[in-house]
């Protein structure tokens, strides 16, 4: 473990972060950390976490959420109305609205970004989301018109995510490829500055934003800069919360949370209703993953608790079954059927399935290895993760290649079908929501990774994301969780908890986490105007 004088020495060798002469301190930007960056930053191009926490800052959406993480809120629509049979929804859109260039926002804009992110042709990772849109239209200057061909329950919460974003398309024709680049026009609560890949992305703040969500007493920006900063080495960013070279993070090492804490004026705090899951997934046409009898016997030789401490350090929890118990619809008798901890009953499995040890301890069967090789991002867990899982699989005789890679990388490399396995880690809050993600054959190859195109699967998912009783809807996608369970797609690891740390410089802090976004549109967040030490 880190000791205090570890970090302190972490820190001395961070000096460089932020040079900024003392008479100046007062107002420079709010600088935030975090430790990857996104591959791009046009809502409807990538699903990245890290994408989305700029995104909410950068535009708004139709609806938003509250701190519960479950109750709509007004956004860009103020008011609305579903139709009994739940094929048609009604929004009331503000006409006080102006993008980050002053121009006001019109029907026509919303039409537009909606249309954009649900056309087909687009070929958005997340078009899904939208639901089976029939037609999006305007009718007068004020009202918009969503209907859908059948039924979508989770259709509210998705017009709440990033994805959503109302965007300005003359930007969006200028850039090109490029928008979310080089460039954005959005009607957030701050601006598009500079971007610098991998290193920071700089934002105005909107001097025209006076709407947002309702969830904070003021919704215009009280902070004229932010600067988003990317320090992937835990030690630097654990040393620059410390010595106030930064304002505030929700990337903190979960082994430094105790001592910050402890440190005056520092704020700790955690959001209780979060859900983001970590998990390792198998590609199940594969050579050596697609044996059921392998992906069986990896569930039951990791040693997930163990992994869980060691990344968490007391303040996460083990996911014990395919989804998060605390998600909506929640099947425990799915849970039940997930393989417990039993390296030695995996040996068994694996003998009796023709899976012989070889010279080198590895097993082989048919001429071919028990070695499978493993994609993911380059994070602050994902090395320990998959070194933990590594030497858990080598005692029962599997081989676990690791290859990890910058977020800027990973991204293209998880789109190919190069691996036998990948680690994600993901924000949700309906069980139909994260099934419909990535066990639908509509999403294979991204982020469907698994490949897993399955008749029963997909009749399932459509009924209940179709479902408009909440019974029939939980009664099928309980079936859903059951068989991916019984097939062992996945290896469920951890459910990731989120805490925010921040400096006694920031207040108004108060965590959210909506799709990863600890600080929701930088709501409620202002710098102090005390004196320089």
């Amino acid at each position: 473990m880190f000791k205090l004088s570890t970090l302190l020495l972490a820190g001395a060798a961070a000096t460089t972060f932020a040079a900024v002469p003392a008479v100046a301190q007062q107002k420079a930007p709010l600088s935030i950390l975090r430790v990857i960056d996104a591959d791009n930053y046009d809502p409807i191009r990538t699903t990245a976490t890290a994408a989305a926490e700029v995104m909410y800052m950068l535009a708004d959406t139709l609806v938003t959420v509250d701190f519960d993480m479950k109750t709509i809120k007004p956004g860009l629509a103020d008011s609305w109305t579903i139709s009994p049979d739940g094929l048609t929804y009604t929004f009331k859109i503000r006409k006080d609205v102006k993008f980050c260039d002053g121009r006001p926002m019109t029907i026509d804009d919303v039409v537009y970004s909606l249309k954009r992110w649900t056309d087909p042709t687009n070929k958005s990772p997340v078009s899904f989301r939208g639901g089976p849109v029939k037609d999006i239209r305007a009718d007068g200057d004020s009202t918009l018109i969503y209907e859908l061909k059948e039924p979508y329950s989770d259709l509210m919460f998705q017009l709440a995510l990033s994805f959503a974003s109302v965007v300005d398309k003359a930007t969006v024709e200028k850039l090109g490829p490029n928008f979310g680049v080089q460039g954005f026009n959005g009607t957030g609560p701050y601006c598009w500055s500079k971007w610098t890949p991998r290193q920071e992305l700089v934002l105005k703040k909107n001097p025209h934003y006076s709407w947002g969500p309702p969830i904070y007493k003021d919704p215009k920006p009280q902070i004229d800069e932010i600067v988003w900063k990317v320090i992937p080495e835990s030690n630097t960013l654990m040393a620059a919360i410390q010595a106030k070279q930064a304002d505030v993070t929700y990337y903190m090492p979960y082994i430094a949370l105790d001592t910050m804490q402890r440190i005056p004026g520092m704020t700790v705090q955690r959001q209780e209703n979060y859900i983001y899951d970590i998990f390792m997934g198998f590609k199940v046409d594969k050579p050596v993953s697609k044996d059921p009898v392998i992906r069986e016997a990896v569930n039951m030789a990791t040693d997930k608790q163990a992994i869980a401490k060691a990344i968490f350090f007391g303040k996460g929890q083990v996911l014990p079954s395919l989804l998060n118990p605390a998600v909506l619809d929640y099947d425990k008798d799915s849970a039940g059927k997930m393989p417990k901890h039993d390296p030695a009953g995996a040996i068994k499995l694996l003998d009796q399935a023709g899976w012989k040890p070889g010279a080198d301890g590895i097993r082989e069967k048919d001429g071919q290895r028990a070695t499978f090789v493993v994609y993911g991002i380059r994070n602050d867990v994902n090395p320990r993760i998959s070194e933990a899982m590594q030497a858990d699989l080598r005692k029962v005789g599997i081989e676990l290649k690791i290859q990890l890679w910058d977020a800027t990388v990973a991204w293209g490399k998880l789109a190919t079908q190069e691996f036998d396995a990948f680690y994600m880690a993901y924000p949700y809050v309906t069980a139909t929501e994260a099934l419909n993600l990535y066990f639908a054959s509509r999403q294979a190859p991204t982020p469907n990774r698994m490949n897993w195109k399955d008749p029963k699967t997909d009749e399932l998912l459509k009924a209940a994301a179709t479902a408009v009783d909440a019974d029939k809807r939980k009664q099928a996608i309980g079936a859903v969780q059951t068989q991916l369970t019984e097939a062992n797609v996945w290896v469920p690891l951890a459910s990731q908890p989120l805490w925010v740390v921040a400096g006694d410089r920031l207040e108004g802090v108060r965590a959210h986490g909506i799709y990863g976004a600890g600080l929701y549109k930088g709501g409620g967040l202002y710098t102090s105007d005390a004196a320089d030490d």
